[in-house]
């Protein structure tokens, strides 16, 4: 992020624009929703910004800008559609202090004007940081459409109302409160008229003042395997209403930004055959902040229900009588599989799939080898990349075709996934010169789709013999 967006006051702050042009009346259609004083200086100004001087709405200066016109100017805009006058005059207004913007001229500018969604008091800035201006404004456009227009009365009323709502505690019960106003009751109120809205929220907060405290409660939830967009819509209103996240390693950046800016973060990852957080230290956080009444995510990767140590947490929450429920996501292997456009079942070839681990508490994980090793059984071997080669002496030892197909794939989903494609004669030497550093899903029995093979030869590794 080259651009950190704030929302800055600029209520009787001075405000410096050079330009009379298509450019400057573009800026100051934006500039003019704020309460700020705005200075123009042209010496041939568009007959528009002569009628927005002579409405009082600006003060238009008909000349070029000088030394000493930006004094005090908190922000300025070069937008005289001449490079070399820009310059000039965002030079004046870098020495007397004030952030410059530079039309068409990001490399130059101090600060950058968003595309803005206004529903006054709700404002919305899109920026792309200079790079894409259409997708902005595309961007902006799908937004004006899904909010309403009664938004910005609904958030003014609100705001109104902000020092009485101060008799809920802070905290859950304050954002319940307005979730329910602006979700709820606010909107239904507006359909009445706008009269109604104001005794709609006194009686709002009556309900919420005799309402009792809701109590703790843990949402075990399946993060998936790290691409955002398949999250459910069932998880992502769960991370919305934490007060607590409590995730593993394998939750990807992307999906911990979608949850509540104010709730407490907790990074309790563990990592085969490395460092780990204890379960019994997962179980005790799980218990403290959930016994204080606190909303609980247990985020993990992939589905919680497989291979997540879920029956032990749900144990110990239990024995203290506390609340929860489970919201499964997609599991690795089925985001994986799609990669490869294969299936993990497929009629006259395998009637049944088995998911495995490589690893449990113990070490290696042991299995019925001799079942596996059989033709045509496919399998979903998790956290298999360091027992490989145990995996493959198991099998071999226990008749498995020596060219039976692996795929390897790792980060399934992500922007960085790899897919490796191999035998199970060649599986430890294919891993060791694939170098694979992220968690890996491998494959028994299934090769990526010849088409996918053909057409994305980028996503493959080549067999290492």
């Amino acid at each position: 992020m080259d651009h950190f967006p704030i929302f800055l006051a600029t209520q009787d702050q001075h405000i410096v624009l050079s330009g009379g042009g298509e450019a400057a009346l573009a800026k100051l259609r934006l500039l003019l929703k704020t309460r700020a004083r705005i200075s123009v200086f042209a010496v041939d100004p568009d007959p528009e910004i002569e009628r927005l001087e002579n409405e009082g709405r600006l003060t238009l200066h008909r000349r070029a800008l000088q030394h000493g016109d930006t004094l005090c100017a908190r922000l300025f805009y070069a937008a005289d559609e001449d490079a070399v006058e820009d310059a000039r005059t965002a030079a004046i207004a870098r020495a007397s202090g004030a952030l410059v913007n530079i039309v068409d001229n990001l490399q130059d500018s101090a600060f950058i004007t968003p595309a803005i969604v206004d529903r006054d008091p709700v404002t919305i800035a899109i920026g792309t940081e200079g790079a894409a201006p259409v997708l902005a404004r595309a961007i902006k456009a799908d937004l004006e459409e899904r909010l309403p227009a009664t938004l910005g009365t609904l958030a003014r009323i609100g705001k109104g109302f902000r020092k009485l709502a101060e008799a809920l505690p802070m905290g859950r019960p304050r954002r319940d409160f307005w979730r329910d106003f602006y979700f709820r009751a606010g909107p239904a109120a507006m359909n009445e008229g706008e009269a109604r809205v104001r005794p709609a929220l006194g009686s709002l907060l009556d309900t919420h003042l005799r309402k009792t405290a809701r109590e703790g409660h843990v949402a075990f939830v399946g993060g998936g395997p790290g691409d955002p967009e398949l999250l459910t819509l069932k998880a992502r209103r769960a991370l919305d209403e934490a007060d607590v996240v409590i995730y593993d390693r394998l939750i990807t950046p992307q999906i911990l930004e979608l949850a509540r800016r104010e709730a407490l973060m907790i990074d309790v990852g563990k990592e085969g055959f490395g460092p780990s957080t204890s379960q019994d230290h997962i179980n005790a956080l799980l218990v403290e902040h959930a016994a204080n009444g606190a909303q609980v995510v247990r985020l993990k990767s992939g589905d919680a229900t497989i291979f997540g140590r879920l029956d032990e947490e749900i144990d110990a929450i239990d024995a203290h009588g506390i609340g929860w429920h489970i919201v499964p996501g997609i599991t690795s292997a089925s985001a994986a599989v799609a990669t490869i456009g294969q299936s993990l079942t497929r009629r006259g070839r395998n009637a049944s799939v088995r998911f495995l681990t490589g690893h449990d508490m113990k070490g290696f994980a042991d299995h019925d080898w001799a079942a596996l090793a059989r033709p045509n059984e496919v399998a979903a071997i998790y956290m298999g990349k360091k027992s490989a080669r145990f995996i493959q002496g198991r099998l071999l030892m226990h008749g498995a075709d020596r060219h039976t197909p692996v795929t390897v794939i790792e980060n399934a989903s992500r922007p960085d996934q790899r897919v490796m494609e191999t035998t199970l004669d060649a599986l430890p030497f294919a891993l060791a010169a694939a170098e694979l550093t992220g968690p890996a899903l491998t494959f028994l029995g299934l090769a990526p789709r010849a088409a996918l093979a053909v057409h994305t030869p980028e996503t493959l590794l080549q067999e290492a013999q």
